[in-house]
């Protein structure tokens, strides 16, 4: 694994202190999984240096036997599962938004999301091994090592545990087989498939078994989705909708906004993801959504919550073109066409078709 520095230096830095990053396009399409060095970075605060042979995990609350437990406890008293998934930034693509009008928040592209085998042990193992009660209206809170920056209160968010049971759900150790890197969570984090990056924190300490959401700021204050109409100023936290399952989207990756191409025939390639519906289509189109082409498909059928990568040639002639993307899923579902239609103040759930221009000569 290449160093810390090394990994920053490969990346698109929005944000140095707390440290946000994103991979160039073309690097994030080049492979399905995506290699730790080239996966996005989302922080709310400092990343923690933790020790794994020191690291414990407190799973307390609405339990019958509250849990004190290390990593190698999780590794030897737990069945390792192993899940092939995206991890999404709610604010992925914020870019086209900001350019309808000013959001706030870093100025993500298409590239706040990545697609990972992360091996762990099942959520739902250790809530049943503390003796839960599977009662649909709890939730479950996860508070981690890290603090929120310019306070000392520390990270933390919950899913309800509906979620927290589903198989899909873990307490991951390892990316693509390797131990999780400072800045994605080492040791330990929590991966919960189709469900904003949020939803995931890094550097797990603790989890709570609760009858209510958290009451943590990165839960109950952020991280809400508001209509067009509602500002900074006017936002109350307790009318916003909590963002937890992601949107249908896709983007294209190559060829790059504003490329200078020769005219001829051209390969177009991008991702499309469903969170838990399958990608059933994707529609490519050359002269700004007038007209479409159906692009081929690659996914893997054993990963409903890996993305879908996709590919089209195009005949491009001489002048500019608006290459544009659409996905549609298994329930017949697609994209709506412009930001415009989903703009909200905080740039959450861009999903519109994705746009980018490119000069043919």
């Amino acid at each position: 694994m290449l160093g810390l520095f090394q990994r920053k230096d490969r990346l698109i830095v929005h944000g140095k202190a707390p440290y946000n990053a994103e991979p160039p396009l073309d690097r994030l399409r080049a492979a399905f999984l995506t290699d730790q060095a080239d996966f996005y970075v989302r922080s709310h605060g400092d990343i923690p240096d933790l020790d794994a042979d020191g690291y414990r995990l407190t799973v307390d609350g609405m339990v019958a036997t509250p849990l004190d437990l290390s990593l190698a406890d999780l590794k030897e008293r737990f069945a390792p599962v192993t899940v092939t998934a995206v991890m999404q930034c709610a604010g992925n693509r914020r870019a086209d938004m900001l350019a309808v009008a000013p959001v706030s928040g870093d100025p993500w592209a298409p590239g706040a999301i990545g697609n990972a085998e992360w091996t762990g042990v099942r959520l739902a193992d250790v809530l049943r091994e503390a003796g839960i009660d599977a009662d649909d209206e709890r939730h479950v809170a996860f508070e981690s090592h890290d603090r929120i920056a310019d306070t000392d209160t520390r990270f933390g968010a919950s899913i309800p545990l509906a979620k927290a049971l589903a198989p899909e759900t873990l307490l991951a150790f390892a990316m693509n087989g390797e131990p999780l890197a400072p800045e994605h969570g080492h040791p330990l984090r929590v991966v919960v498939p189709g469900f904003a990056g949020i939803r995931s924190p890094k550097w797990l300490a603790r989890i709570s078994v609760q009858d209510r959401p958290s009451d943590n700021p990165m839960q109950a204050d952020d991280y809400k989705l508001f209509p067009p109409n509602v500002t900074a100023g006017t936002a109350d936290p307790a009318h916003g909708m909590t963002i937890e399952a992601m949107p249908l989207n896709s983007a294209i990756c190559e060829p790059a906004r504003g490329a200078a191409l020769k005219a001829g025939r051209h390969a177009i390639r991008g991702y499309a993801i469903a969170s838990d519906r399958a990608v059933a289509r994707v529609d490519v189109s050359t002269d700004g959504g007038r007209s479409w082409a159906q692009a081929r498909i690659e996914r893997d059928a054993d990963a409903p919550y890996a993305w879908t990568f996709w590919e089209i040639e195009r005949e491009l002639t001489t002048g500019e073109h608006e290459l544009a993307v659409r996905a549609w899923d298994s329930a017949g579902q697609t994209q709506p066409a412009a930001p415009d239609d989903t703009w909200n103040y905080k740039g959450y759930l861009s999903a519109a078709w994705h746009r980018v221009r490119v000069t043919v000569a």
